[in-house]
């Protein structure tokens, strides 16, 4: 189909001008042709090109963006206005987002800081996991494909070659090869394997290895045998590269890159919180590394590959439930020992049902607490304390399969720290116990887990103490 010219009328809405032509689609910046100018934001539409050249891939990319677009929400997509009939004239018209592509940072002549890598890393992470709690992968993440109306939040754009777990996949059946960009597919994805939410980790990997250094992992393949190379090949380390950069960082996009889907983080969650929280990274060898792998152990990864079998994954949400973010709230103040036996075993039971899932441990201490600058109790030996409080607290867990992670926030409102926090790192599931917090009311008490069950952003599970030290208080007082 050629370009539609300005002023053009679509079912109701005028043509402005020709905002992208690309390989697959045209998509215009549009208006309604009556009434109101717009829904109050600006509109776009996206019509498939589909001329004697073009494959078939493009027309059913555009049938598979069709059925998914309309039912995605958050602020992690463009909304959704209106669709054409595909007998007739296909188009979609969605919300026209402002803001640049991962590509302006691409093409920036100086490689950006590991702060700036890690909060646009962090930001695509946290979209990527709004995208798989509504049961959809997005399968071709890449730069062109990621927006950012600021350093820390971004719009996934293009969902033609998506998966939605409660649809039927077209492309799987109409296409009979791997589908996707060749730089940025994951290697599940090169063998057929489609819906897996940890393919797109690996296009975050990628993405973000090629911010770090300006090189593409794994190049730009053209041919299959070029595409399953990645199914065995370690790319060089980052710091081969940027020596300059932290070994955390290294260590966390590398994981990324992992050829076996469940070596890499478990969600994106996962990925976005050691991107936001870098001190908390647990390193290995993987990011020590100032130099590649040598040839045998391509060659012993090489024969690991050639017999591996890939299975679907899970559902996205349901794998996302499976390695959830624990947080929990320990007490710093006026609290009994019971309490925190019984927030011990509320964690253990909670984690013990979980393999893999992560626990954040987070204490509030006061504003005024913090800024204390006497010379044997500055602000850093504060902090230092209750970190080792919290270290000591965890004593009694067997985290040998979970990351573990400890947090002291500053907060003279210790319900909004630790709502605040919840939101900020994509908590599943708050456990909280009934203490004090520090605060000395009970009347201020008694409002700090009913302000967290109301407010908090996910499953908030309020512990009691409970035995044994409740039986021994009560046959110690008889």
């Amino acid at each position: 189909m050629k370009l539609l010219e300005p002023g053009t009328e679509v079912d109701g809405f005028t043509v402005l001008d020709c905002i992208h032509s690309g390989g697959m689609a045209h998509i215009y910046r549009v208006e309604y042709a009556v009434g109101p100018p717009n829904p109050g934001f600006p509109l776009a539409m996206k019509i498939p090109r589909m001329t004697a050249g073009d494959g078939a891939e493009n027309i059913v990319s555009f049938e598979v963006e069709q059925q998914i677009l309309p039912i995605l929400t958050g602020p992690h997509v463009p909304r959704f206005v209106a669709a054409g009939d595909m007998d007739r004239l296909p188009y979609l018209v969605m919300e026209y987002v402002h803001g640049p592509t991962l590509d302006h940072w691409l093409e920036q002549p100086e490689r950006p800081s590991a702060e700036t890598i890690a909060r646009l890393g962090a930001a695509m992470a946290r979209a990527v996991h709004s995208l798989h709690q509504q049961n959809v992968c997005h399968l071709d993440l890449k730069p062109g494909n990621v927006l950012f109306t600021s350093d820390d939040h971004a719009m996934l754009l293009d969902f033609g070659l998506s998966c939605h777990s409660h649809y039927p996949d077209l492309l799987a059946e109409e296409l009979r090869k791997a589908v996707g960009s060749p730089a940025w597919i994951a290697p599940e994805q090169v063998v057929g394997v489609r819906g897996d939410p940890r393919s797109d980790i690996f296009a975050i990997g990628v993405m973000l290895y090629e911010l770090a250094t300006g090189e593409l992992p794994f190049g730009a393949p053209t041919t299959q045998g070029g595409l399953r190379q990645r199914l065995w090949m370690t790319p060089a380390p980052i710091r081969q590269h940027r020596p300059e950069l932290p070994e955390w960082l290294q260590e966390t996009i590398l994981r990324c890159l992992e050829p076996e889907a469940a070596q890499r983080h478990p969600s994106a969650a996962h990925l976005a919180f050691d991107l936001a929280h870098p001190a908390q990274v647990q390193l290995t060898a993987r990011g020590q590394r100032t130099r590649g792998p040598g040839a045998w152990s391509h060659i012993k990864r090489w024969f690991k590959a050639a017999g591996m079998h890939y299975q679907p994954s899970p559902l996205p949400a349901r794998q996302i439930d499976e390695v959830p973010i624990v947080m929990v709230a320990i007490p710093h103040g006026d609290v009994t020992d019971a309490t925190l036996y019984s927030l011990r075993q509320a964690v253990a039971r909670s984690l013990g049902i979980r393999p893999g899932a992560r626990l954040a441990c987070v204490t509030v201490i006061s504003t005024s607490a913090a800024n204390h600058t006497d010379s044997d109790r500055s602000e850093t030996s504060v902090h230092r304390h209750h970190l080792t409080r919290l270290r000591q607290w965890t004593e009694g867990l067997d985290l040998t399969d979970h990351s573990v992670s400890y947090h002291v926030l500053e907060s003279n409102d210790v319900a909004q720290a630790l709502v605040r926090y919840a939101e900020g790192n994509q908590v599943s599931m708050l456990i909280l116990g009934a203490a004090t917090h520090g605060l000395h009311t009970q009347r201020v008490v008694s409002t700090i887990p009913i302000r967290v069950a109301r407010d908090a952003p996910c499953t908030v599970l309020l512990v009691k103490q409970s035995l044994p030290f409740a039986q021994l208080a009560a046959e110690y007082t008889e």
